[in-house]
């Protein structure tokens, strides 16, 4: 026998999630000489094995939770690993859970692909499909453990049914060109489809889940904290008897909708073996008083006699809200709940996980200690954690090789694990519609999803996290932006060296400006400016227009305030622009009494921002004399900017910027026009040079007729009359008109 290694098990990366693959550290594979695609055997509780691939941390084993679960481990366990050498199956047996409705061949030479070249043991089980339909190993021939390889025969049971694969080969090699799993015709793709119907079923007493930790992505932090108040309290609750305390009894976790709380929950309960309740909130509410309150008691006695148990209580907002004089069926729903938090003991081990995406209309009761005991948020996922996901919702998807995972990851601000879930689905369905049409010219052509599919998806799947707002991925940069370039350089400064010199601010204990304001006349490009940096940066850009913050209501207009800020943080990196700030930030001591609590709720908000440099804040306006001076003060709106008028080199680069593409007449010059237009912003150039195009078609277009107009469209021409012209019409302002 050679020789173990202890390791930390890890779960496995979301792309290795039911494939049966071990990740070691390349140190790790020296100690214990292996190669890439040799075997392991992992001695938990039971043995299992594992096919190595490189990618892991030393002292760690990631393992997805098929393999965990055939060697009966839990994450942050400690195992030996050791090598061995694995056998060529002469036969192997499986059993399906299920009989799905395909063909005797089919199906047995389907489960011989899957299998092909997978290390595997009587005991075993392994997943099959994409949507997680697990067989086991009955049998092997040799009763070792063994290597599914081309010569193999594959019996597969299901029920009373028996069906073996080809005598040699893969019984046909369709799907096996596709390393993601895919099917490259439609009979491949009904066996799994087929397979996805069956379910194994409960092994224990109470229902089960079917997520597992690799079916997460973008929440390692927070599900290490929930398993901490999770997994230890069910799988050893002795510990905290011996430290003469009692287990956590609740967590609640709270974030945007789509983030991952009910799978984080499903998740938790799956790998510690547990039963999973969940109570929704239309299924507890009656009209008749006593019934929400016997039905409470029911689920809470029901987990107590399947423990250990999670009982999951979703919305639990929606049954849970603050108590009042006028809520009366909300009020004995809460003193339910509280009755039976209170009454639940470590030696019950049944853990009471609720979600909500409104955290503070929770009644306060709930929420001290001894109840649920820890608030766990779940937030939009960053860049990172998207790409996990990513990975998570493409996992057998046929993915062309023009698509790029990490570029949709950095372009998808905002998007939650649902929205990432939609995306994929709404690709798939375009690469699928494509494929349709396709299919009739050329009957071979392969079932890919493409980058344009995912472009096409984009297009059509707004994020939720910033639904609520007038929220952007801007494409605008600096290059659509003619002149200002003292004020470019100011807002790189303060918004993008943040971003990109993070370390250079760490050393030097700087923080960056919380808020820029950005001043001038009208039409000079402030709001533009705005738009540009945002581009610059490649971050979320939230617009808010002033007035539309202002409400009639008391506690309203506030309320808007904090809420613009709230989403802010959850979609970091991001910058907030309040665009003619001058609406909701006047001088306090009028008679504006909405005006005055905004302004307070903003320099609040402001003051908070400190610390977070993935949130900028800028503001633009007309009316500088107009902002209330403690806005304009060091840590709140600190950095002034003036978006003057433009000067004549301005004003030949806003012109460039708004006749490029455009056919020009021989006798326009743009420094002629630059030097004419004197007093004109850059709102007034961009009018002017459309209002002269307007001219210009007005021109051919009362000549002939819409047909032949159309037809003669490339001998289009604006020229110096058609500019002179729109000068009649476009004036600076000021200009004594």
């Amino acid at each position: 026998m050679t020789r173990g290694v202890d390791l930390v098990v890890q779960g496995a990366e979301k792309r290795d999630a039911g494939r049966g693959i071990a990740r070691l550290s390349n140190a790790t594979m020296q100690t214990l000489g292996v190669l890439s695609g040799d075997t392991i055997v992992i001695e938990g509780e039971r043995e299992t094995v594992a096919k190595v691939w490189p990618g892991g941390d030393d002292g760690e084993l990631k393992i997805d939770a098929g393999t965990r679960q055939n060697a009966t481990l839990k994450i942050g366990e400690t195992v030996t690993v050791r090598e061995l050498d694995v056998d060529d199956a002469d036969a192997v047996s499986v059993s399906l859970p299920n009989t799905p409705e395909v063909s005797n061949s089919e199906l047995a030479d389907y489960v011989k692909r899957k299998l092909l070249q997978r290390p595997i043991q009587m005991g075993d089980t392994v997943t099959l499909t994409d949507s997680g339909v697990e067989a086991t190993i009955e049998t092997t021939d040799p009763q070792t453990t063994v290597r599914v390889v081309d010569d193999t025969q594959v019996t597969v049971r299901t029920g009373s049914r028996e069906v073996k694969s080809s005598a040699s080969g893969t019984g046909g090699s369709r799907g096996a060109s596709l390393p993601t799993g895919g099917h490259s015709d439609g009979s491949s793709a009904s066996v799994e489809d087929a397979l996805a119907g069956t379910t194994a079923g409960a092994t224990s007493d109470g229902p089960k889940t079917d997520v597992t930790y690799e079916d997460i992505g973008g929440l390692d932090e927070e599900l290490e904290l929930i398993r901490e108040m999770v997994e230890l309290p069910l799988s050893e609750p002795d510990l905290f008897r011996r430290l003469g305390v009692d287990p956590p009894r609740g967590v609640l976790l709270h974030g945007p909708p789509g983030t991952g709380k009910t799978l984080i929950a499903k998740a938790v309960a799956n790998e510690v073996s547990a039963s999973f309740f969940d109570i929704s909130g239309p299924e507890i509410v009656s009209k008749y008083k006593g019934d929400s309150e016997e039905r409470i008691r029911e689920k809470f006695a029901e987990a107590r006699q399947n423990s250990p148990a999670i009982l999951f209580i979703d919305e639990i907002d929606s049954i849970a809200g603050a108590r009042d004089d006028d809520a009366d069926m909300e009020n004995r729903v809460v003193a339910q709940l509280l009755t039976e938090l209170d009454g639940l003991t470590g030696r019950e081990e049944v853990i009471v996980i609720g979600a909500t995406n409104r955290v503070d209309s929770i009644d306060p009761a709930l929420r001290r200690g001894g109840r649920f005991d820890r608030e766990i948020e779940i937030g939009v996922p960053n860049e990172e954690g998207r790409r996990e996901i990513l990975d998570v919702h493409t996992l057998g998807m046929p993915i062309d090789d023009d698509v790029s995972l990490d570029r949709l990851a950095e372009r998808t601000h905002g998007f939650v694990g649902a929205d990432i879930r939609t995306l994929s689905t709404e690709a798939a369905m375009s690469a699928l519609r494509r494929y349709r049409h396709e299919r009739e010219e050329d009957p071979e052509t392969p079932l890919t999803v493409t980058r344009a599919d995912f472009e096409s998806a984009m297009a059509a799947v707004d994020p939720s996290a910033m639904r609520e707002y007038v929220v952007e991925t801007t494409n605008t940069t600096f290059e659509n932006v003619g002149g200002l370039a003292e004020a470019k350089a100011t807002l790189r400064e303060s918004v993008i060296w943040p971003l990109s010199y993070e370390n250079l601010f760490e050393a030097t204990n700087t923080n960056p400006p919380t808020g820029i304001l950005l001043y001038g006349p009208p039409g000079t490009g402030k709001t533009l400016l705005a738009r540009a940096i945002a581009g610059e940066s490649g971050v979320n850009f939230i617009h808010v227009a002033g007035p539309e913050l202002i409400d009639k209501y008391v506690g309203e207009s506030e309320k808007a305030v904090r809420e613009v800020f709230d989403r802010a943080r959850q979609t970091a990196p991001t910058i907030v622009f309040f665009d003619e700030v001058d609406a909701i930030a006047a001088a306090r001591g009028g008679e504006q009494d909405v005006t005055e609590r905004v302004v307070s709720q903003l320099l609040t908000e402001l003051d908070g921002l400190a610390s977070n440099p993935n949130l900028v804040v800028l503001a633009a306006t007309n009316r500088y004399e107009a902002i209330d001076p403690a806005l304009l003060r060091p840590g709140r709106f600190e950095s002034h900017v003036e978006v003057p008028l433009p000067d004549e080199e301005a004003r030949r680069m806003i012109l460039k910027v708004h006749t490029e593409g455009k056919p020009l007449g021989e006798d326009i010059d743009t420094d002629e026009l630059a030097a004419e237009t004197e007093g004109y912003s850059g709102a007034d150039l961009e009018a002017l040079v459309r209002q002269a195009s307007l001219f210009a078609i007005r021109a051919l277009a009362t000549d002939i007729g819409p047909e032949e107009a159309n037809e003669r469209a490339d001998e289009i021409r604006i020229t110096r009359e058609h500019f002179e012209d729109a000068r009649s019409k476009v004036e600076p302002p000021g200009s004594g008109r």
